[in-house]
């Protein structure tokens, strides 16, 4: 399994990104793909995530991010809106077969991370 995530930036407060993550080796129809971030200093956390059962966020972007996939093309979309300077942190695509890490706070155990992408927020 590989996921690869692109399309950071810096962009200034209440601005936009649209972040990619390409996956191969599970088919997005029946897995879902979840979206996580770390900033300097702290812990990974989980942001949004996707599977069968529908989006999910963490109240920190409900309302601001929205999450989607191309299964055609087993890519996932994470558009964030309304950016702020604390959304800052290098974003990663992990694999999380039914959200249950943002759900019900399961362990992190994607099957690979890739090298992520930085998204930064200027005040």
């Amino acid at each position: 399994v590989q996921l690869q995530a692109s399309g950071g930036g810096l962009v200034p407060a209440g601005g936009s990104l649209r972040l990619s993550c390409v996956v191969s080796g599970v088919a997005l129809d029946y897995y879902g793909v979840g979206w996580f971030r770390q900033a300097p200093g702290k812990e990974r956390e989980p942001v949004s995530c996707i599977s069968i059962d529908g989006p999910f966020y963490s109240d920190s972007v409900k309302g601001r991010f929205t999450v989607s996939k191309d299964n055609a093309q087993n890519t996932v979309y994470l558009q964030m809106d309304s950016l702020k300077p604390e959304d800052t942190a290098v974003y990663y695509c992990g694999t999380d077969l039914d959200c249950l890490v943002i759900r019900v706070g399961a362990p992190m155990n994607s099957d690979s991370w890739g090298q992520g992408t930085q998204v930064t927020v200027s005040s």
